[in-house]
């Protein structure tokens, strides 16, 4: 029997998709202002986020925020490719040609994954160190970011969790450098603890390449091994499907 679909909201095209999400993006992050509270938010790689991006630091929009506006703001990255932070596949760069070049953003609330040291390994225990440092944990303890942006493969990856891969099962670490065969490359990533403990991750999905993998993962049963994507279920936040018509057009 399939389950039945979650939170999925569908959008005409993807500038509609991307207009929704940055919507999204700000009105927590105005939410958080409101309070007096930082807000954290972790972006994902891959293409569909340059069009979010594009939104979020869109002249009309930037000329509405209050003044100050973006040192309230943190971001950190669910995942990163082992390459340099100025190599065209780098997460980092995408998001800083996108977005930080274009925005007044302290350099101090920019969290990007340290793949210039010398092995992914090292990386991911800068970064999970990094974590720790900014979120002020105790031993065991596991941040809570206020908003996580997820992508999802057309094999049913999401973040770097890959199919098949250990390091869905990690239940200690925060990030983690897995080898990915698929790629011939190292990731490092966020664990799933880290990802299912935000207060909401928000899954973009556009194109007719993920229509197929997206209906598979919202309505057949439960196979986290082999969709990856299935295992992100928040332990006390919301989980959030945005995805254009291509993406959903197999989804009844």
């Amino acid at each position: 029997m399939n389950r039945a679909i979650p939170n999925l909201r569908i959008y005409e095209n993807p500038e509609a998709l991307a207009t929704a999400a940055a919507e999204e993006f700000f009105m927590r992050a105005f939410q958080a202002r409101a309070s007096g509270q930082l807000f954290s938010c972790a972006l994902s790689g891959g293409s569909t986020p340059a069009r979010l991006f594009a939104q979020m630091s869109a002249e009309d929009i930037l000329a509405r925020l209050p003044a100050g506006f973006w040192r309230s703001i943190h971001f950190f990255w669910s995942d990163e490719r082992d390459v340099p932070s100025d190599h065209p596949d780098s997460n980092y760069r995408l998001a800083r040609e996108a977005l930080f070049d274009r925005i007044d953003i302290p350099k101090e609330n920019l969290h990007p994954i340290q793949t210039e040291l010398y092995s992914a390994a090292a990386a991911a225990d800068a970064y999970e160190n990094e974590l720790k440092r900014f979120f002020v944990l105790q031993p065991e303890e596991i941040p809570r970011l206020d908003l996580i942006f997820l992508g999802m493969g057309d094999d049913g990856h999401a973040a770097s969790l890959f199919p098949y891969s250990e390091v869905r099962q990690e239940t200690k670490r925060l990030v983690t450098a897995p080898w990915v065969e698929q790629h011939g490359a190292y990731r490092i990533t966020l664990t799933l603890p880290v990802i299912n403990n935000a207060a909401c991750i928000l899954f973009l999905i556009q194109g007719n390449a993920k229509a197929e993998m997206l209906k598979r993962v919202l309505t057949s049963p439960l196979q986290p091994d082999l969709l990856p994507a299935q295992a992100i279920q928040p332990v006390a936040g919301e989980l959030l499907w945005l995805a254009d018509q291509a993406a959903a057009s197999c989804i009844d």
